[in-house]
């Protein structure tokens, strides 16, 4: 990724922290999150409780905000991310 397409999170999104499944254990989730479920430590103005701290899990670390994966709207994020989880979920689950 260049420069050019790096971008800051959109604030009030939240699309990395609903559309993704997250395998690792979260605080408030055990078992991970399944595709589509809202994070348990995502706030209520769309932000992640975790951000900074060490028990963010790796995925969402190296989850980057970009022009392709963000889009230009929420609608946009959500659609990419989610047509990413689909083509990597194994059995298309």
């Amino acid at each position: 990724m260049s420069d050019d397409d790096a971008l800051a999170c959109r604030v009030g999104c939240g699309a990395c922290c609903i559309a993704p499944s997250i395998s690792s254990p979260i605080p408030g989730m055990p078992n991970g999150k399944p595709a589509g479920v809202r994070c348990a430590q995502l706030t209520a103005d769309n932000r992640c409780a975790l951000f900074g701290k060490p028990e963010r899990p790796a995925v969402c670390v190296s989850l980057r905000p970009s022009r392709d994966m963000c889009g230009w709207n929420n609608a946009d994020a959500m659609a990419w991310l989610t047509a990413l989880e689909a083509i990597t979920t194994p059995d298309g689950k």
